[in-house]
């Protein structure tokens, strides 16, 4: 026996516990539960999975969306609007990424936060409550060459169209015969 108190080496275990659509890695040092009854995990909205030949299940793509409200607009209303927008999107099968809320007390340009975030976020669209939270009521045409508009009400869509670029060219005329 040697003089030095009992210690036990803090030696971590690694624990994996699967759930549908991943794994979840624990790292304990054995002071936790045994049964990890102070872990738990929750799960919104459904949970699409697809299966592989060899029977493993992999998550699928869903699309991106944000959401975009002014607060002189929505007003009281503005937890309420928040929330339609959610659902929206799981509704439509996006994968709600972030909410944008823009205060015009702070002076800064409306869309400017919006933009960078859905490209930082890769997003494919942006959910609104009401085209009224754009500037002259209408989803601006910069912002439908970015990303799909959908409005809540009225539920529409503003969806992106991809255009040929347009020649530099000058028309060719044709020769006469």
């Amino acid at each position: 026996m040697t003089d030095e108190p009992d210690a036990i080496a803090a030696v971590p275990r690694r624990r994996l516990l699967q759930f549908p659509g991943g794994l979840l890695e624990i790292q304990s040092y054995g002071d936790e539960a045994e049964d990890c009854s102070g872990i738990y995990l929750e799960l919104f909205g459904p949970l699409e999975l697809d299966s592989h030949e060899d029977g493993e299940a992999v998550m699928k793509y869903r699309p991106t969306a944000v959401g975009y409200l002014r607060t002189d607009v929505s007003g009281l209303a503005q937890l309420w609007d928040q929330g339609q927008i959610r659902r929206l999107a799981t509704r439509l099968g996006y994968d709600f990424a972030d909410m944008v809320i823009y205060d015009p007390k702070f002076g800064r340009p409306p869309l400017a936060r919006l933009k960078a975030q859905a490209t930082r976020l890769e997003a494919e669209a942006v959910i609104v409550p009401s085209p009224e939270h754009f500037d002259g009521g209408q989803a601006p045409g910069a912002l439908v060459k970015q990303l799909d508009v959908i409005t809540l009400t009225p539920e529409a869509t503003y969806a992106r169209r991809v255009m040929p670029p347009f020649r530099a060219l000058p028309p060719v005329k044709a020769e006469e015969a």
